[in-house]
């Protein structure tokens, strides 16, 4: 019996030498010391050995298992070293290198360039109102002096649902949906998408982004429309910059006028970018015409107002000196983070 404890030890001794990962040494734990174990299992035999002998031999047993313990306990805490080691070194940082940088994205130009609009704007008072983007032929067309055989219409086609819905070519129908519903006076910006059949080229794109502006108030005169515009242009494009009006012609308003700016790059001198002429067509502006109050039940009598629209698009490429309006569009990372 003494040699079978003996044979137990030492298998229990190499066992646990040989074992590289602690989920091994509690397998030989089980093996040797569990309920099952070889130790257990012996001390079950000691009703074979004389009574006068169990008492050394029960000795022995708890000597064994002492030792197998202490092994055990010595082992696993040189495993437990040997892996932490080895996880310091698998993880180990060089401090010198570059950290690694998240991309959060970029802001597009023309989300840019409309944040500085609607700044200036709600500056003065206005309130930004957005609409539907697919709209009624009626709010489109009609409530803007645009009936269905106006040629306007024809210059401003655009994609049909059906007969009755259209994809917006001007965000001018919020302005008429606002008339409708809001109490006076009005003074508001409506940006948005709009959508008209144009080819794709440096300069036109079906979709793009315009930005229109109205005002209804008792006494409202051109002066006033004058005076907005004028501010708004030194708030966009700088202190120094001037305006100029010339006579043109809109079916929502009377009188219209084409609204120029001192080009910005040669401070009105002439350039490339003026084309020589020193000033930049920016917006199209005008006195409401007193068909469009009238049809969104406001007295032209008693109020009168004005409205302007300019392309945001137009914006961002003038401001930023941007060549094609296609750059805008195209999602290159390298084109937007210039801005």
């Amino acid at each position: 019996m003494k040699d079978r404890l003996e044979q137990i030890r030492q298998n229990a001794m190499a066992q646990i030498e040989a074992a590289g990962a602690l989920e091994k040494l509690n397998d030989i734990r089980v093996a040797f010391l569990g309920k099952k174990g070889e130790l257990t299992s012996i001390m079950k035999s000691m009703k074979e050995i004389a009574p006068e002998e169990r008492p050394a031999f029960g000795q022995m047993v708890n000597e064994t298992r002492s030792e197998i313990e202490k092994k055990m306990e010595e082992m696993k805490t040189e495993l437990a070293r040997k892996a932490r080691e080895a996880q310091l070194k698998a993880e180990v940082i060089d401090v010198t290198l570059p950290a690694k940088k998240s991309n959060v994205g970029h802001r597009h130009p023309n989300t840019i360039a409309l944040e500085e609009v609607e700044r200036i704007f709600v500056g003065m008072g206005y309130e930004v109102i957005e609409g539907p983007e697919v709209e009624k032929d009626y709010y489109n067309f009609e409530a803007l002096n645009i009936p269905d055989n106006h040629p306007a219409k024809d210059e401003q086609d655009t994609f049909y649902i059906n007969k009755e819905f259209v994809l917006r070519t001007q965000t001018s129908g919020t302005q008429v949906h606002t008339m409708e519903t809001q109490e006076l006076p009005i003074r508001m910006i409506a940006p948005g998408r709009v959508y008209r059949s144009d080819e794709v080229d440096a300069t036109h794109s079906p979709c793009f982004h315009q930005i229109e502006g109205l005002v209804i108030d008792k006494h409202i005169t051109f002066a006033d429309l004058k005076g907005t515009l004028a501010e708004f242009a030194r708030e966009l494009f700088g202190e120094e910059t001037k305006v100029k009006f010339r006579p043109h012609h809109f079916p929502f308003t009377e009188p219209s006028a084409e609204m120029d700016v001192t080009c910005f790059k040669c401070g009105g001198k002439g350039c490339r970018m003026c084309k020589g002429s020193g000033w930049i067509e920016i917006l199209g502006c005008g006195m409401v015409h007193p068909k469009v109050l009238t049809m969104s039940g406001i007295d032209p009598d008693e109020y009168s107002g004005f409205a302007f629209g300019v392309g945001l698009e137009r914006i961002a490429l003038l401001k930023y000196e941007i060549d094609d309006m296609r750059l805008l569009y195209e999602n290159d990372t390298r084109f937007l983070k210039q801005f």
